[in-house]
């Protein structure tokens, strides 16, 4: 008999990569979360993503440095394995596990809000479940099914927002769509200014700015499973920044453009009202649809996340061994079962929990993301300084401005946890995130995993 295999295939080919990244840096946060942000904010939003994705970019650019010279699939968990230590890889993986998995259960519940407005007489748990199936049975094929649905429903996201930019310009310059009334920009300052709630209304939407960039760090998980990945994730990281200055402050400038920032929000989605606004009846159909594509592109990441991480931790000796195998098809199998299990719970969990439990496991995503992306920064500073000047040199993909750059970064992400402890309706976050991480240290000494040799854990530089 031919003994169980276990490493990952390289099935995903840089034209899927390339629009992963892209599709993970545009998500539900952009389509129906940018509304409350721009109440806070006012036009001054456009500051909050871009200081935001200022950070994503630092952070992206040192997960860069480490995956392509070491592209492995637990990404990550397992830089912070081998230059922090066994715990802070078993801490970032079963985290960053669960966060995506609670993440799911709200993409799942949201299939359901979406397909209930075409059919309004079907219960939403239908919906959702069949959501779950559907995405869970692609994760099951082959890594190149997961990578090829994923690169058609980026594409769709992609394309809606393009020509949604490029419509909203012609109106604003020429008044294309708009019975040749131009609009101009004048909306962005006459509504009370370009800052109505000043300084503090960026810092009260930066929180949501960047639960909104959840999902741009999945790219490294792709590492261990990409056919060329020092090219391709090297392009991938590289482009965040702009992807992230045209998609999130490109379309926010157009909307706001067209509408005041103070009617945004009171009649539907910003981009819904948008495509109204050019003479398109089925407007709502449309984001309806495209909402639709992006809960089932977040489902579909997040399963493929949950089931690489869990077998990275299997491997690391910090979960179950049988997690730790690959089937023929080239997918960790049970890792992805497990995953799917948990989110057919979800289903259930949405349904007979006081709406507050939910929002508390929501909270625990955020907590989650910055740490991931901490993690990630401190992981890189440990990684840089255990080469020498030569092996340094030798780096395909440096971070820039280096070590500056890593502790601008993190200096960000602690004036965001600092944000959420002062603003009362994100403060749960900081209890349950923390509460969560303490448990996790338990079950590591519980389990014995503290007592297990470190075999995973790889030299800083191969040569």
């Amino acid at each position: 008999m031919q003994p169980q295999q276990d490493n990952l295939q390289r099935g995903l080919e840089e034209r899927h990569i390339n629009l992963m990244a892209l599709g993970a840096a545009i998500g539900v946060g952009l389509f129906l979360g940018s509304a409350s942000a721009i109440k806070m904010a006012g036009p001054a939003i456009m500051i909050s993503y871009a200081l935001g994705g200022v950070a994503i970019f630092l952070i992206m650019r040192a997960l860069g440095e480490m995956a392509i010279h070491n592209p492995v699939a637990g990404s990550f968990s397992r830089y912070a394995q081998n230059y922090i230590g066994p715990l802070a890889g078993y801490l970032t993986g079963w985290n960053y596990w669960f966060l995506w998995i609670v993440t799911c259960m709200a993409e799942i519940t949201a299939v359901g809000v979406y397909m209930g407005v075409w059919f309004p007489d079907v219960p939403h748990w239908i919906w959702a479940l069949s959501a779950l199936l559907m995405m869970g049975s692609l994760n099951f094929i082959a890594v190149k099914a997961y990578g090829e649905f994923e690169f058609w429903f980026a594409l769709i996201k992609i394309v809606t927002i393009v020509l949604m930019i490029v419509s909203s310009v012609g109106m604003i310059a020429f008044g294309i769509g708009n019975g040749g009334i131009a609009t101009g920009i004048s909306n962005l300052w006459s509504h009370g200014g370009f800052m109505p709630h000043g300084v503090k209304g960026i810092l009260m939407s930066m929180q949501m700015v960047m639960f909104a960039y959840l999902g741009v760090e999945m790219i490294g998980l792709t590492a261990g499973e990409a056919k060329n990945p020092k090219k391709t994730l090297a392009r991938a990281v590289d482009s965040v920044f702009w992807r992230i200055l045209i998609f999130y402050v490109g379309a926010l400038f157009v909307v706001m453009s067209i509408y005041p920032w103070d009617q945004i929000g009171t009649a539907g989605s910003p981009f819904v009202m948008t495509f109204e606004k050019m003479g398109i009846p089925a407007a709502a159909g449309i984001i309806n649809f495209v909402v639709l594509t992006a809960a089932l592109s977040s489902c579909n990441s997040g399963i493929f996340s949950t089931g690489r991480m869990l077998y990275n931790l299997a491997q690391q000796g910090q979960a179950l061994p049988m997690f730790g195998k690959v089937g023929k098809n080239g997918v960790p199998n049970m890792a992805v079962l497990i995953s799917v299990a948990m989110l057919l719970g979800g289903v259930l969990l949405n349904y007979i929990a006081p709406k507050e439990v939910f929002t508390w496991l929501t909270a625990i995503s955020t907590f989650g993301a910055v740490w991931t992306w901490a993690v990630i920064l401190v992981s890189q500073l440990k990684f840089r300084r255990m080469l020498t000047p030569g092996q340094v040199a030798k780096l395909e993909h440096r971070m820039p401005f280096f070590p500056y750059g890593s502790y601008i970064a993190l200096a960000f992400l602690l004036l965001v946890i600092g944000l959420m402890a002062y603003f009362p309706e994100t403060r749960i976050a900081l209890i349950i995130g923390p509460g969560w991480l303490v448990l996790l240290v338990a079950l590591y000494y519980l389990l014995g995993y503290h007592r297990q040799a470190d075999d995973a854990a790889e030299p800083a530089y191969q040569s």
